[in-house]
């Protein structure tokens, strides 16, 4: 049985299997449209068995009728009164994918906050978060907009950082909360915060004391790396 379903299965994916015309046993059947004849290899209890399968499908799936003929040729199954003889027919339905939706844009993915937070559920509901809970902050000195330095932030470090002035940050080795200059003096007083149009990244502006990198350089975006462009314009 398991070959024979296999059988008009595979048929079916093909598009059509066998002849359309209806003859014989299916032409008792009452189909409604072409008949799929499937041919299969002998099975047990005679040589000379034969299927039959009945495309009736529909939006919902594709009910397929399985019906086994003896040794005669003669039908044994659903005939079109609907009766049928005990055991000789089984019903399968296969479900059908729906057919791809064009032009549909998935909705951004942004996944929820790790930690708990008390930031405003405005302003943490237009944040787009990486798989960890965080966002990007770019930090700059407020008056020249010297770029400073590049840390994390996640829901509460945000919130931490606007209701106390003092830039704080997530650390993603230590796994904890750090206030820039808590140990080392070098303090960010934040001037402004910005989001960007993504949600996923902030520019916060501050008043740096002292260096901001922790080798004591400034910034930490001092190793420049050479490049070979002119800067002229290509069209």
């Amino acid at each position: 049985m398991n070959s024979t379903l296999d059988d008009i299965l595979a048929g079916h994916n093909e598009g059509y299997v066998g002849s359309a015309s209806a003859t014989g046993s299916d032409q008792r059947a009452g189909s409604a449209g072409p008949t799929r004849r499937v041919s299969k290899p002998d099975v047990p209890g005679g040589s000379a068995r034969r299927a039959g399968a009945v495309d009736r499908s529909g939006p919902a799936g594709l009910t397929l009728g399985l019906t086994l003929g003896r040794a005669s040729g003669r039908a044994i199954g659903r005939d079109a009164t609907g009766g049928s003889a005990p055991g000789a027919e089984q019903w399968v339905t296969v479900p059908v994918p729906d057919a791809p939706v064009t032009g549909a844009t998935a909705p951004p993915h942004r996944p929820t906050p790790v930690r708990p937070s008390r930031l405003d559920p405005a302003i943490a509901a237009r944040l787009r978060r990486s798989a960890d809970g965080l966002v990007a902050a770019v930090v700059r000195q407020h008056d020249s907009g010297e770029v400073l330095m590049v840390a994390w932030m996640d829901d509460e470090a945000l919130h931490r950082t606007l209701t106390t002035g003092r830039a704080t940050y997530w650390s993603r080795s230590r796994q904890e909360y750090w206030v820039k200059g808590a140990t080392s003096g070098h303090h960010q007083y934040v001037r402004a915060v910005a989001l960007d149009c993504d949600g996923d990244a902030l520019l916060v502006s501050v008043d740096q004391v002292g260096p901001a990198c922790h080798t004591g350089q400034r910034s930490c975006f001092f190793d420049e790396l050479p490049v070979s462009g002119d800067g002229v314009e290509v069209r």
